[in-house]
């Protein structure tokens, strides 16, 4: 924990993690060409906002919201992400704007129309993977370890 003891190498560290997750994100989407689903999508904005905060952070270190902000927006991370790899795994249903059979079609023009249209990618193919682990898994670990080791500080410095 003598990493984290600074919460300035605590930010930095959290800052080039969200910078990599991103960066990550991007390459997969537009080198590798996986186009990803919604949740993957909404998982990459709490992993923005904490750039943000964890500049802040670095800049302001003494202040105990700035960290409480971080672990909110990493709890909403791992809540998002859990959920996608609940949908991956069929615990959960996922939502009718995730599957790509949502179409409701009541004439042939509206038929055509849809055939030019790209079809929304389904939530629950984890079209991408990293030694048979989905990227919305690695998301929520990441997350909770981020959440823990952020309570951790902050109560470590309490005491």
């Amino acid at each position: 924990m003598n990493l984290f003891t600074n919460r300035k190498n605590f930010y930095f560290i959290i800052f080039l993690i969200s910078v990599t997750s991103i960066l990550s994100a991007l390459y997969v989407e537009f080198v590798l060409n996986y186009k990803p689903c919604k949740l993957c999508i909404y998982q990459r904005i709490p992993y923005l906002a904490a750039i943000f905060i964890c500049f802040v952070g670095f800049n302001y270190n003494k202040d105990d919201n700035i960290l409480i902000i971080l672990i909110i927006i990493f709890t909403l991370s791992t809540i998002i992400s859990g959920y996608h790899f609940g949908i991956e795994n069929s615990f959960f249903n996922q939502l009718s704007s995730c599957s790509n059979n949502s179409l409701d079609l009541l004439n042939k023009k509206e038929i055509k129309e849809s055939l030019g249209k790209q079809m929304p990618i389904n939530c629950k193919d984890a079209t991408f993977q990293i030694l048979g682990v989905s990227l919305a898994a690695i998301n929520a670990i990441l997350s909770i370890l981020i959440v823990v080791i952020s309570i951790r500080i902050l109560s470590y410095e309490k005491n």
